[in-house]
């Protein structure tokens, strides 16, 4: 059974969406590209489509596409809270339609399970919770909170973002050993150094490396175009990636 392909829109950068019409313009695109599925991200919504949610969803639906819905936000606040806004999110994901809501693991300090199942259980999404750029989402910390939510029985899973442990300074095959029982979607991304930090690159212009990881992850889990999709032709590029994560 061959992985089901997501394109992020956030792949295409924040002004190329904008100039497009918004995130829903990109559906057309995305399907015609082979894609199985799209994540909408929170942060790239116009006006319209923010208000307007159940209309997104009907167009995703209408494309055939899946759906996953993606926050900018931790599902643990600085003073290791529980994020407040987590019911909203969810109830926003399920009016997109979307399968998984993503959000990012933030300041873990304990888990506090009673509290977050009585919202996942409120919710027909499933949440999954990724390791970000930060060190809040170093391995020993990810670790952690799900070896507790495993031991609580929460119904939640993790996002594996294949780039984000060059921002920590971590290695990725060592983490995917570890996490890889709970990941149940994959965000596809590396990244080279740039400056004092780093920068995502599209697959074609990085070593073999990743393919490495990829395959160190679950091989049922959904792939996640995550890396930069650009170029004249953005249905070209687009489905070409779709092509190479499909057959990798």
């Amino acid at each position: 059974m061959k992985p089901e392909i997501i394109v992020v829109t956030a792949a295409y950068g924040a002004q190329k969406v904008a100039e497009l019409g918004g995130q829903t313009a990109l559906l057309p695109l995305i399907k015609q590209a082979g894609a199985d599925g799209v994540e909408i991200r929170r942060e790239l919504f116009n006006e319209n489509e923010l208000c307007l949610l159940h209309a997104l969803g009907n167009a995703i639906s209408q494309h055939q596409l899946s759906a996953s819905y993606s926050v900018p936000e931790a599902l643990w606040l600085d003073d290791g809270a529980l994020n407040p806004r987590l019911a909203q999110f969810l109830q926003e994901a399920e009016q997109i339609g979307a399968k998984r809501l993503k959000v990012a693991l933030g300041h873990f300090m304990e888990l506090d399970a009673s509290a977050l199942r009585a919202v996942l259980n409120a919710s027909t999404v499933t949440l999954v919770v990724e390791n970000d750029q930060t060190p809040d989402s170093k391995l020993t910390p990810m670790l952690r909170f799900f070896h507790q939510a495993c031991d609580a029985a929460l119904p939640l899973d993790m996002t594996f973002d294949m780039g984000n442990w060059q921002w920590t300074g971590e290695d990725g095959l060592q983490a995917a050993a570890q996490l890889s029982r709970y990941v149940s979607y994959i965000h596809v991304k590396t990244a080279v150094p740039h400056g004092e930090t780093f920068r995502a690159i599209a697959l074609d212009q990085a070593d073999d490396s990743w393919r490495s990881l990829l395959n160190a992850l679950p091989t049922d889990a959904p792939r996640g175009i995550e890396f930069p999709l650009e170029g004249a032709d953005l249905l070209a590029v687009t489905r070409h990636y779709v092509d190479l994560l499909r057959a990798a």
